[in-house]
């Protein structure tokens, strides 16, 4: 299997991917961010469409319209009475844009399938490149205000009251949430990505005693899902998406009902 460059290429870039989605998808569920990263993939999938259009890597259209999204849903969502509305009406109006930016590219339906369910033979060495550098920004992102990070997704009354800058710490969040997105959208597509960005990290909060047990529990996890995940599709050529999600929803559901059972 590691004969061919692609799947080495594939292996690597899923293994920083995984490490991201992971670190990240600890803070998205303890922040109850799990619709907003459903609403930043159907943004970025607008984004790798848009790029399309443009003629450019839908890896950049994706950064642009994520981290511009990121950032104006978090906030219209803080300041709005009816979260989910909003979200849902944004989520609506980039899926149509997508649509509108793929057919007006005459672009074929390969474009379209690998924004949406991503493409392990797409990833090529520079693509490696790219997704490794911007991964290890992501983690630098979130390991800088780790401390208050913490203290405001686990204790956020607690923070505001210790006077963490909840505002500035929250911003960086969305960031490092927008760019994890954007890579994680290359292995599994722009419409599973918050796969990798939840189930882990739902399972490790059955499995971990503490923050930093909870987030090697969710790399643990996410590693577990897409190694297996391209292991599987090399062997049968089916879509690595459909393992990585099959997977990791049998990992989740099996802690779950064990831990219920024990209680």
């Amino acid at each position: 299997m590691f004969q061919f460059d692609f799947m080495r290429y594939a292996f690597l870039a899923s293994t920083f991917i995984a490490i991201t989605c992971g670190v990240v998808g600890v803070y998205v569920v303890a922040r109850n961010f799990s619709f907003l990263a459903h609403t930043l993939s159907e943004i970025g999938f607008a984004g790798a469409s848009f790029a399309v259009f443009m003629g450019i890597a839908p890896l950049w259209g994706m950064l642009l319209f994520t981290l511009l999204g990121s950032v104006g849903v978090g906030e219209l969502t803080m300041h709005s009475d009816q979260k989910e509305s909003s979200i849902s009406a944004i989520s609506a109006l980039f899926i149509g844009l997508g649509v509108l930016f793929l057919a007006i590219s005459n672009s074929n339906s390969r474009y379209a399938t690998n924004i949406l369910f991503g493409s392990i033979i797409g990833v090529d060495r520079q693509g490696v490149v790219q997704l490794v550098v911007l991964s290890i920004i992501v983690l630098l992102l979130i390991f800088a205000v780790q401390r208050p990070l913490n203290f405001d997704s686990f204790d956020h009354i607690g923070a505001m009251a210790h006077g963490v800058k909840a505002g500035f710490v929250g911003v960086v969040f969305l960031v490092a949430l927008a760019m994890s997105v954007s890579i994680g959208s290359q292995i599994v597509g722009s419409l599973l990505v918050f796969i990798l960005l939840t189930l882990p990290a739902s399972t490790a909060r059955y499995l971990g005693r503490s923050i930093g047990s909870m987030i090697v529990w969710s790399i643990v996890i996410a590693l577990i899902g897409v190694w297996a995940g391209l292991y599987l599709g090399f062997l049968t050529n089916w879509p690595v998406t459909f393992f990585i999600a099959i997977i990791e929803v049998f990992i989740y559901l099996g802690t779950y009902f064990i831990q219920m059972f024990r209680n």
